[in-house]
């Protein structure tokens, strides 16, 4: 049999989504790319409306009908679409009327190109740079706050030796251990710029199976902590004690705010020719800490990085901040995804460093 002559071949060899419509919006054909990019088959896009297929904002409605009515293109940026599944995407996204003698009911062309990745990318580099400057400010600070901290405690002691009531001494215990709770909050906002790292080859399994038992003897009853592992992933370089903890402050916060019922789960895969942080790697591999927890509150999620943001009352504010910069430090990134039932925080480290 002699095959069906399509008019649109040509568009298969396109590496952006192309939608053609007719005068009501009805997909006529779609090219490979657009059925990846919307998550469908071609057959099952020919003849339905576009509005069947992704949800989109009244200006990308307004843009159909000016083609269709007025002969008039448009180009936007950054347009949001909801595909069937209710995946989100951020796509640039240009409609062009056309007149084809081989497609007379074809009448405007659509094309998607997905910007996720370039969002991505600049939100990530922009993050870094409000998260460095947030840090340097927060070690000024911590340095300006431990010398006086220091002769408060001293002249506390001093104090008490003076003392010849012993009731009065309560009061003088209270200014010590107080300074000397301070004095440990600045070391620790202070200790990761210190220490230098231990470079060494690390099983990424050895490190979690190492936090998976450490929080299992802290909460032994009502906490699940499951294994999905890649088990063929190499070593990466890095360091080991850094690594562990930065695992263990994140999995602890989800043991806590879950009050130490519920499931957690670690997950390893592989991620090939990946950037981060504007370097390019070969071999990275994705560590994904997913827990059923409630969530993490609207008011911090864009927070949640910077120093003293804790969403619980006696939090400190600083596990997330010292694992992302432990993360940074091992040339890495970190992202969280969070809803209620559903909280994932995904490191990606490269296996080798640039």
């Amino acid at each position: 049999m002699p095959k069906t002559y399509n008019p649109f071949s040509g568009l298969e060899y396109l590496a952006s989504a192309v939608v053609l419509m007719d005068a009501e919006h009805k997909v006529r054909y779609a090219n490979s790319a657009a059925e990846n990019l919307l998550a469908v088959t071609g057959r099952s896009l020919i003849d339905r409306p576009l509005d069947q297929v992704m949800h989109y904002s009244a200006t990308l409605q307004s843009a159909l009908d000016n083609a269709v009515s007025n002969n008039w293109s448009y180009t936007g940026q950054n347009v949001e679409i909801r595909r069937a599944n209710d995946d989100v995407l951020h796509l640039n996204c240009t409609v062009t009327p056309v007149h084809s003698e081989d497609a007379p009911d074809v009448c405007m062309l659509m094309e998607l190109q997905p910007i996720d990745q370039q969002l991505k990318a600049s939100r990530e580099e922009r993050l870094i740079e409000q998260q460095q400057a947030s840090r340097e400010l927060i070690r000024n600070l911590a340095h300006e706050i431990k010398n006086p901290l220091g002769g408060i405690r001293g002249a506390a002691q001093l104090l008490e030796h003076e003392l010849n009531n012993p009731s009065l001494k309560e009061y003088t215990q209270v200014v010590i251990k107080e300074a000397d709770r301070l004095q440990d909050l600045m070391q620790r906002l202070l200790s990761p710029h210190r220490a230098a790292m231990q470079l060494h080859h690390v099983s990424i399994h050895e490190v979690l199976e190492r936090v998976r038992s450490l929080l299992l003897l802290e909460y032994p009853d009502g906490l699940t902590i499951r294994r999905d592992y890649d088990t063929s992933l190499p070593d990466l370089v890095g360091d080991r004690e850094q690594l562990i903890q930065v695992f263990l402050n994140i999995a602890r916060n989800a043991a806590q705010a879950m009050e130490g019922k519920g499931d957690i789960t670690f997950q390893t895969r592989s991620a090939r020719q990946v950037t981060l942080v504007k370097r390019r790697f070969r071999l990275a591999i994705d560590i994904a800490i997913i827990d059923d927890g409630p969530g993490i509150p609207d008011d911090i999620r864009e927070r949640m990085f910077y120093p003293l943001v804790s969403g619980r009352p006696d939090g400190t504010g600083l596990g997330l901040t010292l694992a992302q910069s432990f993360v940074q430090q091992h040339q890495g990134s970190v992202e969280c995804e969070s809803r209620p039932g559903r909280t994932c925080f995904l490191i990606r480290l490269p296996v080798e460093r640039a």
